[in-house]
């Protein structure tokens, strides 16, 4: 009934095409192997293997496919392991039908998607920890060049490679040769987990 509501959902995006469904996590990384699709969204409690342990499977074996998690559930510990194993989307089932297809969207673009009370987890997350972990964070960028240093902030600031170049009057490729640079120097997987660095160390300019 889910995956229905789900695959409803998406039929009236137009631009998204549901190529495969799964009941189980097992087959979802199977179906993800032979597919490749630009998105697997998986929900967090699946049979033989849950969403989060087949996210991290998909990230690591099916590197041009993007990972989401779909869930009820919005608890720190889910949304902390699903973002540290790869996962750029995060999705609460009782959100608005819109914001499923702009996450998937999003997620589909290279950028990163939160829920919007899933960002509201962690960023509460970020100012209790910010204090002990600033320190860390301004270490591990100052491997960074100041351009770069730049850029990371902009993608903390949500900013997809488009709107940075636009910010800094740069072309895209640029950008995204420079974003590829900053996520290898910071040895971090994806755009989430730099966001996470560029707000620890500060380095998010202000709205």
């Amino acid at each position: 009934m889910i995956r229905a509501g789900v695959r409803a959902i998406f039929a009236a995006g137009r631009d998204i095409e549901v190529v495969a469904e799964a009941g189980d996590g097992r087959e979802a990384v199977d179906l993800a192997r032979a597919h490749r699709p630009d998105v697997a969204l998986l929900d967090i409690r699946m049979p033989l293997l849950d969403g989060l342990a087949a996210g991290e499977e998909i990230v690591r074996t099916v590197p041009g496919t993007a990972v989401a998690m779909l869930t009820t559930f919005s608890e720190d510990a889910y949304i902390a392991r699903a973002l540290s194993g790869g996962a750029t989307g995060f999705l609460l089932k009782s959100g608005d039908p819109h914001e499923l297809i702009a996450g998937v969207r999003a997620v589909s673009g290279g950028a990163a998607f939160l829920s919007p009370k899933v960002a509201r987890h962690v960023i509460d997350g970020f100012g209790a920890r910010r204090m002990g972990r600033g320190a860390e964070a301004r270490a591990r960028v100052e491997v960074l060049t100041p351009r770069e240093r730049e850029v990371l902030g902009l993608v903390g600031a949500g900013l997809s490679n488009p709107e940075i170049a636009a910010r800094l009057h740069l072309v895209e490729g640029t950008v995204k040769a420079y974003v590829s640079a900053v996520l290898d120097r910071l040895a971090v997987r994806n755009r989430v987990q730099a966001a996470i660095v560029a707000y620890e160390a500060g380095l998010v300019p202000e709205a």
